[in-house]
């Protein structure tokens, strides 16, 4: 299994019950993924990590709504409450999340003018984390993806690690989805179209 590295993308508090940009059962998923951070050799956490005043933040944008649309300099931009703000509570792992073993923890979204929703790219598909580098010099071919939210970080980290020649599965029991107007069931046919195992 040292080939295969876990992925625990974004179980923090403010995608959990109770946090700015709740996923609907968001904490569900947290003894799963603990279970599976033990079994693997390789564990690398994520964590949305935005500065205030975050360029993809509703809050940013005089008059716009949360969850409406605008167009940025690298495409269309999904607006967000403020969320994962760096330094504060709701930017934290959840409580109970064991991730002690982790070997890696990738901060993304730190930059204010671009979001990122991959744990391998920023949202204009160029400026990279730095993640794929690592999982190649540490000899990792398979990344086998959990977390928040299916349809947004680890659907497009999914996509991402495919693209750059990994082998990606998304255990889907061990995520939970925002689901904005059926994206969901769009994003899991996305990743099985770019060969994701949706397992």
């Amino acid at each position: 299994m040292s080939a295969n590295a876990l992925i625990v993308v974004d179980l923090q508090n403010d995608f959990c019950p109770g946090g700015a940009l709740a996923v609907n059962g968001g904490d569900e998923i947290v003894p799963l993924v603990n279970r599976l951070i033990g079994e693997f050799d390789h564990a690398v956490l994520t964590q949305d990590w935005h500065p205030t005043g975050h360029s993809s933040f509703a809050s940013s944008h005089p008059g716009a709504d949360p969850f409406s649309t605008i167009e940025m300099p690298y495409g269309p931009q999904t607006l967000w409450p403020d969320h994962c703000v760096q330094g504060t509570k709701g930017a934290e792992f959840h409580a109970d999340l064991e991730w002690t073993k982790a070997e890696l923890v990738i901060r993304k979204g730190f930059r204010s003018a671009i979001d990122s929703y991959s744990t391998f790219f920023e949202n204009d598909h160029e400026t990279p984390t730095g993640l794929a580098g690592y999982l190649r010099e540490r000899g990792i071919s398979d990344v086998t993806l959990v977390g928040l939210a299916t349809d947004f970080c680890v659907a497009y980290s999914a996509i991402d690690a495919m693209r750059l020649g990994f082998k990606a599965t998304v255990l889907m029991d061990a995520c939970r989805a925002i689901d904005l107007g059926g994206s969901l069931e769009a994003m899991k046919q996305k990743m099985r179209d770019e060969g994701v195992v949706l397992a």
